[in-house]
């Protein structure tokens, strides 16, 4: 059973199996920190995010602050006198004196093995540059993104199917199991305390729509990367006569074959269809034409009239 005093901190699906291990623990949490409610779905209702769903359902003190750097909020928490925080894809920066605060410091809980891929989005990036191997680190916060010494890491292979949401589903009960070690560790006082190596940094930047266009001219190994970390979310997409098409799975046909004109249907398969790229060629297998369904690639091509020659953009 735990014995700290602890105020958790997070927002989305990925910190929900941390904050239900310490309640399986018995750490004594005094209160459950959470973005605000937001508008969601085709009637724009306000949704809870998944913390608070599963903080409400534990019957724990939420807290939805639209800012944290208030002189409110900093009261608020230095009166529930935490012993840690824990903060796990919370969504705002902690200012300095919340992170001096508690005695045993903040912790955090990061899906990737620092210094590689500090920032917003490290399970995409990870899959996007072809990364056979991933992780969960722990470290103590401090004012910068994800720089804080580390105290544990384990890592996880990244399978050639894997795809972000896969990855993902991985990757926050791996958080959970690490969580669970560090936290024992700091209270035994045998917690680690390791240095990141500034010159191994690199930056899991956030996405945008650039990133989520397909390439042709690149290597069909890296559209198919691509296409895999952006998979669910927000999508690897590219333009057929003006209109935007969503990749959603793919396959490398060929790794090398030489290419003439990377965007161009070469084959048509039972499948979907190849298409070629800067180097080799790319199968498509799942896609979504604008404003339609997810669909196989095969009927795409029946539905559309798509043939050899056709040119993706």
């Amino acid at each position: 059973m735990g014995n700290l005093r602890a105020v958790f901190m997070g927002t989305p699906d990925f910190a929900v199996p941390c904050l239900e291990m310490l309640v399986k623990e018995g750490y004594h949490i005094s209160a459950v920190v959470t973005q605000p409610d937001r508008p969601k779905g085709r009637g724009q209702k306000l949704a809870y995010s998944p913390v608070k769903e599963a903080a409400l359902a534990y019957n724990l003190p939420v807290l939805q602050p639209d800012s944290i750097r208030t002189d409110e909020f900093y009261n608020h928490i230095a009166e529930l006198s935490p012993d840690v925080i824990i903060v796990v894809a919370f969504g705002q920066f902690l200012p300095k004196k919340i992170l001096d605060m508690p005695a045993y410091g903040c912790i955090n809980v990061h899906a990737s093995l620092l210094p590689k891929y500090r920032g917003s989005a490290p399970i995409h990036w990870a899959i996007i540059h072809g990364e056979t191997t991933t992780g969960i680190t722990t470290m103590y916060m401090d004012v910068g993104m994800d720089t804080g010494d580390m105290i544990l890491k384990a890592e996880l292979p990244i399978l050639p199917a894997d795809t972000t949401g896969s990855l993902h589903d991985k990757l926050k009960v791996l958080g959970a199991v690490v969580l669970a070690d560090t936290l024992k560790q700091i209270e035994a006082g045998l917690a680690p305390r390791h240095p990141q190596n500034e010159a191994e940094a690199t930056y899991a930047q956030m996405l945008n729509r650039d990133t989520e266009r397909i390439d042709w001219h690149q290597p069909a190994v890296a559209i198919h990367n691509l296409v895999r970390g952006l998979n669910p979310w927000p999508v690897a997409y590219c333009s057929l006569q003006n209109k935007s098409l969503k990749i959603w799975k793919t396959k490398v046909h060929n790794e090398s074959q030489p290419c003439t004109e990377p965007g161009r249907v070469v084959q048509i398969t039972k499948e979907g269809l190849v298409v070629e790229t800067g180097k080799g060629t790319i199968e498509m297998l799942e896609v979504q034409p604008e404003s339609k369904r997810r669909m196989k690639a095969s009927d795409c091509v029946c539905g559309y009239c798509l043939t050899i020659g056709n040119l993706f953009e």
